[in-house]
């Protein structure tokens, strides 16, 4: 009975399962609904019948599920063999017996009804609910809502990977892009600052020039940045390609992103590259909020 937690690396933790089992004492329905949370939560409401059932539900949802809220409700609708009567036919002929030998002493006593028989304590009683039986169909029902749930949070974790790995490829798009920015940057930087010294009609010294340059080179080298950026790119692919929960990671390798973009804007001195880091901030923050969903 017992399955191994979802092996989808996006696997989402939003989705709905409803499982119904029919038994001969009633019919069963598990509804299962899991939404985002840092941890798993797990919020149960059993049927007092089947409230002995929590701990081995808790197991179970605990082996299949690493993260989210999750809400189980099970509905119990007792059938006929559940409220099924039984008479206890010994007791119905000692009242027999006791009204005839009563009828014998008094004549004038009124005929015993069925009615007044029945009310009697101890004529009728209810079958005892099979409640292990019952049990077991409970779990069984609930193993196959599990499977339902697993493999909705599955098919919504791979539509979130491919929304996440489009804005991925177009983030290292522009990575590529503002590699090629960069030594045009300094050129020109190189040819402003030129233009600005002949305007003020100042002499120009080669070395001081030079100095210039590779100052403002130094200031504004984004390669750090870059490289980290390329690097959590490649470190995003690898989580994907794994098994396992990986929600956690890939926040925190959001956040790594952000930091390197907002860096490499706040150092850039070209229009183009502070462009660049912003599409690439818009773009981590829209994965961001996917990877909120993913368990």
């Amino acid at each position: 009975m017992n399955r191994a937690k979802s092996p989808s690396p996006t696997a989402s933790m939003t989705a709905f399962a409803r499982r119904e089992a029919a038994t001969p004492w009633g019919a069963l329905t598990w509804e299962l609904r899991s939404v985002n949370h840092r941890y798993l939560e797990i919020a149960l409401r059993l049927p007092e019948e089947l409230r002995v059932l929590e701990p081995r539900v808790r197991e179970l949802i605990n082996a299949r599920l690493a993260r989210g809220k999750v809400d189980g409700t099970l509905r119990f609708q007792a059938g006929e063999a559940a409220g099924a009567l039984e008479m206890n036919e010994d007791q119905v002929q000692r009242l027999l017996v006791s009204a005839g030998h009563l009828r014998g002493l008094y004549a004038d006593l009124s005929p015993l009804r069925a009615v007044d028989i029945l009310r009697w304590p101890g004529v009728l009683k209810a079958q005892p609910l099979d409640v292990d039986s019952l049990g077991a169909a409970a779990i069984e029902a609930l193993a196959a809502a599990l499977d339902d749930l697993a493999a909705t949070r599955s098919r919504e974790g791979a539509r979130l990977q491919e929304f996440m790995l489009q804005r991925l490829q177009a983030m290292e798009q522009l990575v590529v892009k503002a590699k090629e920015l960069i030594p045009e940057a300094v050129r020109i930087f190189r040819e402003r600052l030129e233009t600005r010294l002949k305007e003020i009609k100042q002499q120009l010294d080669p070395a001081r020039l030079e100095q210039e340059i590779v100052l403002f080179a130094q200031k504004s080298d984004v390669t750090e940045e870059i490289d980290r950026l390329t690097a959590h790119f490649a470190e995003i692919r690898r989580v994907f390609g794994q098994a396992g929960p990986a929600g956690r990671r890939l926040d925190f390798l959001m956040q790594e992103l952000n930091r390197e973009a907002n860096t490499l804007s706040s150092k850039s001195t070209d229009t183009r590259l502070t462009n660049v880091a912003v599409e690439l901030k818009v773009l981590i923050e829209q994965m961001r909020e996917q990877v909120q969903n993913i368990e």
